[in-house]
């Protein structure tokens, strides 16, 4: 899963994306470094940022998902928003897609992806055994993401990434988003623009360790490192 922000304010600033030029440029050189998925967000969550109001984002993100539409209309997009209002005008406009919500969910959310039966991630905020103490949402076609980088520090997260294999018990697919985050960087002295190598060590042992899908900023390495995976479990 590529990472794609139209954003002028995302963690890391190479995923930022300004004009329809600039996406489509990003759309096409993801996709044959082997991208799977899009993923589209047009409100900054990083540590300490202000979102923008709900017509602000959706007037970054129609333009977007038109273009990527329009281009590559075979493409699985994922649409990374908390706004359960955005997500259904997303799908009222563009069809199904992928619904990423970082928030951990709310009843609104969770009503539309049943009624709409679109695959929806769900991030667990380091509470691994949250699936198990929710059975009414079985019916929905869960994506389940630790939420690294939601948890509260890096410890945490640390915590949460020792004991990940909790989720193969739920068989659900396992998204993993550690893509040159803080939980990375800080322990090293780095910054985000010189943490790939760090990133693409917790990518194997994320894939060790049930992930089956990697949110990534760099998909030529992470494909790199699916592959040397695979030709390890052959």
């Amino acid at each position: 899963m590529a990472i794609g922000n139209v954003t002028p304010d995302s963690f890391y600033a190479a995923s930022r994306l300004e004009g329809e030029e600039q996406l489509l440029t990003w759309a096409q050189q993801v996709l044959a470094d082997g991208a799977d998925i899009l993923d589209i967000g047009a409100c900054s969550t990083r540590p300490g940022s202000t979102p923008v109001s709900e017509e602000d984002e959706w007037k970054r993100l129609e333009p977007a998902l038109a273009v990527l539409r329009k281009a590559f209309p075979e493409v699985r997009l994922s649409l990374d928003t908390f706004r359960p209002e955005i997500a259904r005008r997303a799908l009222d406009t563009f069809g199904a897609m992928i619904i990423n919500d970082i928030s951990g969910g709310c009843k609104a959310m969770f009503d539309l992806v049943w009624e709409r039966k679109v695959p929806y991630i769900w991030t667990l905020r380091g509470d691994l055994d949250l699936p198990a103490q929710r059975p009414e949402l079985n019916d929905i076609d869960l994506i389940l993401d630790p939420g690294f980088g939601f948890i509260g520090s890096t410890e945490k997260d640390y915590a949460c990434l020792r004991r990940m294999d909790v989720l193969l018990t739920y068989g659900r697919p396992i998204l993993v988003g550690v893509s040159r985050k803080s939980m990375l960087y800080r322990p090293l002295g780095l910054t985000p623009e010189t943490c790939l190598a760090p990133t693409q060590a917790l990518h194997m042992y994320a894939l060790e360790h049930g992930a089956t899908i990697l949110r990534v900023h760099d998909v030529r390495e992470a494909k790199q490192i699916v592959t040397i995976y695979e030709h390890l479990h052959q």
